[in-house]
């Protein structure tokens, strides 16, 4: 079977091919949902906003820059569905350290309060760069922010880790 890029999956869902469509979702599935957790912390929330974000998508296929990378315009899209979500609820995310499942419960724990000790705005950057392998201009485009904005809090997270661990 052939591997087709998402560019051409969009092009041919625009095309009347239904299939394409799902062939894109379930490539992003996944990691959209590990996204969408890590900002809500609960299972049935992020089911619920990656669902609505996956029908965005649908609905907004045809407007889509395809001079832009698909992969940053549904991230940006979850993002802002899960800020509307927290608008709503007036709630403060739960660290997306409860998303990091280690291979005991000892370390996820220990990995937990770790993360817990840095700003969320480091910790989305760490983990889309390591957990989710964005690079640097892909996360600056999902989070809206500027590419030098994101290397320094890639810099800076990764200097209180380190201050962290060596602390221990």
């Amino acid at each position: 079977m052939k591997t087709y890029t998402d560019e051409q999956l969009i092009a041919n869902y625009l095309n009347d091919d239904e299939e394409s469509l799902e062939i894109l979702i379930k490539r992003y599935l996944k990691p959209m949902y590990s996204f969408i957790f890590r900002f809500v912390g609960d299972t049935q929330t992020a089911e619920d906003i990656a669902q609505e974000t996956f029908i965005k998508v649908w609905r907004n296929l045809k407007k889509f820059d395809r001079n832009k990378k698909f992969k940053t315009w549904i991230f940006t899209i979850a993002k802002n569905t899960c800020l509307d979500w927290q608008k709503k609820k007036k709630t403060l995310p739960l660290s997306f350290a409860e998303a990091v499942r280690g291979p005991s419960p000892i370390l996820s724990e220990s990995l937990d309060r770790i993360l817990e000790r840095i700003s969320p705005k480091y910790r989305m950057v760490l983990f889309l760069r390591y957990n989710d392998h964005f690079t640097f201009r892909e996360i600056a485009e999902s989070l809206g922010e500027s590419i030098n904005t994101i290397k320094t809090r890639h810099r800076r997270g990764i200097a209180i880790l380190r201050k962290i661990l060596k602390a221990k």
